[in-house]
């Protein structure tokens, strides 16, 4: 079955693959981290090398095998775009997001370079949504790496939002969420940065979903955003 999901914008996670490295400043409290080593403490056999990355063949064909169409988040414990993963092998996981053509895959990155490098060997399927992973201003070039990219949607996760973001470009960019870090040592994120990206989205007219405010108690600093919860979605078209 596939894993079902706490996540607030997704349903369920498939993980073909496990396990990463830092790239940049969001990655300094990694959940995914943490999670592989809770899950190779417990006897997990894919986390028996707990971060350490890891292709599962055994798990590559499961969204076939699942009948009820749901939204899918695509290696929750890892990034599709690692520079270690075989390139065949990631051409294998999209064949079968092309396949399962009953559900909609959300794939995330921080390695925008590779993900615009093999963008032309890419299958950009309608239930595809691409996404980049965006924590300050630094890294808004991964948005203009996403841009050029053939997805036919394309988003932004802009979580953990550790500094001010200005000038938010989002031409062609089809859908927004931003969240706040959560776990130990979780830093600071100020309302102001976030309603600048929300004001930014409604005049864009792109969706903004607010997952979090995060921090070491993240379900009790809830997901308020000025009295309001934002779920919104892209409005398209449903998976086959």
């Amino acid at each position: 079955m596939a894993l079902k999901s706490s996540i607030e914008w997704t349903e369920s996670t498939w993980n073909p693959v496990t396990g990463c490295n830092k790239i940049s400043p969001g990655c300094k409290f990694c959940y995914a981290e943490r999670m592989a080593r809770r899950l190779k403490a417990m006897g997990s056999e894919n986390y028996k090398d707990g971060f350490k990355l890891t292709v599962h063949e055994n798990a590559l064909y499961l969204p076939l095998t699942w009948k009820k169409p749901q939204t899918i988040f695509v290696n929750s414990m890892s990034d599709l775009f690692h520079k270690d993963i075989p390139v065949n092998f990631l051409m294998k996981t999209f064949e079968v997001m092309n396949q399962a053509n009953w559900h909609r895959f959300q794939i995330l990155t921080k390695r925008s370079d590779i993900l615009l490098k093999l963008n032309p060997i890419i299958k950009w399927s309608e239930n595809i949504w691409m996404g980049v992973s965006v924590e300050n201003q630094d890294y808004t070039y991964r948005i203009d790496h996403l841009r050029q990219t053939n997805a036919h949607v394309k988003f932004l996760s802009i979580e953990p939002l550790i500094g001010r973001i200005e000038n938010l470009d989002l031409t062609n960019i089809n859908w927004v969420i931003v969240g706040g870090e959560s776990g130990p040592g979780a830093r600071l994120m100020e309302e102001k940065w976030v309603l600048r990206i929300r004001d930014i989205c409604t005049e864009a007219k792109v969706p903004f979903f607010f997952k979090q405010w995060g921090g070491v108690n993240k379900k009790k600093n809830g997901r308020m955003l000025k009295g309001k919860t934002w779920s919104q979605m892209p409005k398209l078209k449903k998976a086959a």
